[in-house]
């Protein structure tokens, strides 16, 4: 259920894009994506808690201590009510001021940027009061109701998208009100479920000033690692904005567009195992739990792996092909984040390993340090007249130092075997990319030269992912790991089989 999620929304988010983009135009779009990334920043708080959240379901599930996820339940909506009424606060203060006075958008446009921007203060505050919900459906791995609400959510983006060509109102303040109302839906359903279906999301007001602090500790030093993330992506949106204006935002934000299309594949499979990994952990199992943080964190990359090669191959004719017009930067812009969300998703399972263990005090220290790296060392060279992609640059290389510090901090956590993860992981996924990648350069550079070509964009598609499932099959896998989907397979073709004699 998840991948046929992933997949229609893949689809129709890349669609939705090219839609919007050309109703709103490349500068509308831009203010868009810039003045929406004011409300990200302040959603640092909501996703410091909804992992707390999801940490501490799974982890009381997994003991299967009913009463205590109750009360955990409860304080999570209380602290929340909390969070929603600080970031009100600072958004109508400090954010209010930020967008009309630091901000380069046109003065014809800055009335509609302040009605989008009010628009996105409500969709996160409704938003932000509806992660313990969907925290719960995790928890309890009902991965069917998320990928259920989630289809709705993404019809209703589509319809959004049939109403903005229809209507003739100022398209941008549409779009955001729009927005707001599927996010309000959306709420509703979600909070609608897991009241009917989980008796410990029935919100009953409950103070437990020990819980409180555990949480708050936990979600504390969490914050620290949220406040880094949100400098690397929308700090950077922000400066890209000062130094160049709108039109940069936009490349950057179609590219990120792209990016989150393949990325679904990495998402969906963590969304499943995320929360496995805590209750393994909840129940002492170490052995299980390092044995799926290596495979989950080896085969995320080869799921991401085998979408991005022809993405990354053929970057100007897809999107060429996707929008009608295709912005300066877009196309670099696109090859660098995917290249970057590679290498991000080997640390996802080493991400909730930490989170599992509660002890995140060192983890977020180090690997959030790191992280606040990008931003002055971004405008130091933007300001020394580096071109806009030298920030993607600079983030591919704090990802790498974040993914051995990621080892060092799991070893002293959970005594990981970085030996054993270099072997496993690091090793076959290094020999997988440079081999995978020989046969489709060899065609592009030997028998396919011309760039543009329908006939070469498939039969480069068609080299790739064979080229890659060959490649994982016979270097990337463990020789057990191909008996079991050999034997997977043989199961599967068996069914298939007896249920069309049938």
């Amino acid at each position: 259920m998840l991948y046929f999620r992933m997949i229609l929304t893949m689809l129709v988010s890349l669609y939705t894009v090219r839609v919007v983009l050309n109703s709103l135009g490349v500068v509308d779009y831009g203010i868009f994506n810039v003045v929406g990334g004011i409300v990200v920043i302040f959603s640092f708080l909501s996703n410091t808690m909804a992992s707390a959240s999801q940490r501490f379901f799974a982890f009381d599930l997994g003991r299967n201590d009913i009463a205590q996820l109750e009360h955990t339940f409860s304080m999570t909506i209380t602290i929340y009510v909390i969070i929603s009424v600080i970031v009100l606060i600072l958004a109508e203060t400090l954010g209010l001021w930020f967008l009309n006075t630091q901000l380069v958008i046109p003065p014809e446009r800055i009335g509609a940027a302040n009605w989008i921007y009010q628009f996105s203060i409500l969709s996160f505050i409704v938003t932000i009061l509806t992660i313990p919900y969907n925290a719960a459906i995790i928890a309890h791995e009902n991965m069917v109701v998320y990928a259920y609400v989630s289809i709705i959510e993404v019809v209703l983006k589509l319809l959004i998208v049939y109403l903005l060509v229809l209507i003739s109102f100022d398209k941008l303040k549409l779009y955001a009100v729009l927005m707001f109302l599927v996010t309000c839906i959306i709420t509703f359903i979600y909070r609608t479920i897991c009241k009917r279906k989980y008796k410990e999301t029935r919100f009953r007001y409950y103070w437990n000033k020990d819980l409180f602090k555990t949480l708050v500790s936990y979600s504390g030093w969490n914050l620290f690692g949220a406040v880094a993330g949100v400098m690397n992506n929308q700090g950077t949106n922000i400066l890209l904005n000062v130094f160049f204006g709108p039109v940069v935002n936009a490349a950057r934000g179609i590219a990120y567009q792209v990016n989150a299309a393949v990325n679904q594949f990495v998402l969906n499979f963590f969304t499943a195992v995320s929360p496995q990994i805590t209750k393994y952990y909840a129940n002492n199992e170490k052995e299980k739990m390092m044995s799926l943080v290596f495979k989950s964190s080896k085969y995320s990359y080869f799921l991401l792996f085998i979408l991005s090669m022809p993405v990354l191959l053929e970057t100007n004719y897809l999107l060429a092909l996707w929008l009608k017009e295709v912005p300066e930067y877009v196309v670099l812009f696109t090859r660098l984040v995917i290249i970057n969300a590679l290498i991000d998703s080997l640390s996802y399972s080493m991400q909730s390993a930490a989170q599992a263990t509660g002890k995140i005090k060192l983890y977020q220290t180090v690997v959030g340090g790191m992280m606040l790296f990008n931003l002055p060392i971004s405008y130091l060279l933007l300001k020394l007249g580096f071109p806009p992609q030298v920030t993607i640059y600079v983030s591919i290389i704090i990802a790498v130092n974040c993914l051995f510090l990621r080892l060092w901090l799991l070893k002293r956590l959970v005594n990981l075997p970085i030996r054993n993860y270099l072997k496993i992981v690091l090793i076959p996924v290094l020999l997988v990319t440079l081999i995978a990648y020989m046969i489709p350069l060899f065609l592009i550079f030997q028998i396919f030269k011309m760039d543009g070509s329908f006939t070469r964009f498939i039969i480069i598609g068609i080299a790739s992912v064979l080229s890659s499932l060959i490649t994982i099959y016979f270097i990337g896998l463990t020789i057990p790991e191909r008996h079991y989907f050999n034997n997977q397979l043989k199961n599967r073709a068996l069914k298939m089989f007896k249920y069309s004699i049938d």
